[in-house]
């Protein structure tokens, strides 16, 4: 995807601080969920994709797609446009990539998001992403502790 101003494009070795910042600024920065550099290049190797866009001048990293495989579905997550780009509509250009690679791919998608992320919500439901019923979502993040 380019427009005038952005390229996406697949993720590349040595874009993980860029990634990283981006994923502070918008709330997804968050160390127990082990999404570090290693862990990025192994779900790539395992048929998933992580999607950057970038500012065509500055090669600043605007956004980011990740999407995981796990053998029946991709798994969309980590989806954020830097809040100062934000409201430009950059957000529904990422979408639009990240659903020919799911096409692409053939199988089903599925995400989560919070239900008070209202602007997320909403292009999530243009897009096509339907409700998946009541259900509520469970994690153990420390195996340790188990």
């Amino acid at each position: 995807m380019t427009d005038n101003k952005f390229i996406t494009r697949e993720y590349l070795r040595g874009d993980f601080d860029g990634i990283r910042h981006l994923w502070d600024l918008t709330d997804m920065g968050n160390p127990m969920r082990g999404d570090d550099e290693a862990t990025i290049e192994e779900t790539i190797r395992l048929g998933g994709s992580l999607l950057i866009m970038e500012k065509r001048d500055t090669m600043e990293i605007a956004g980011t797609s990740w999407m995981t495989y796990d053998g029946r579905r991709i798994h969309l997550h980590h989806f954020a446009i830097l809040p100062q780009f934000q409201g430009q509509g950059l957000a529904k250009l990422l979408m639009d990539e990240s659903l020919r690679f799911i096409r692409k791919k053939g199988c089903q998608v599925k995400l989560e998001v919070h239900i008070s992320n209202l602007k997320a919500v909403s292009l999530y439901k243009k897009a096509g992403f339907t409700r998946l019923g009541d259900y509520d979502v469970y994690i153990i993040r420390d195996i340790r502790e188990l």
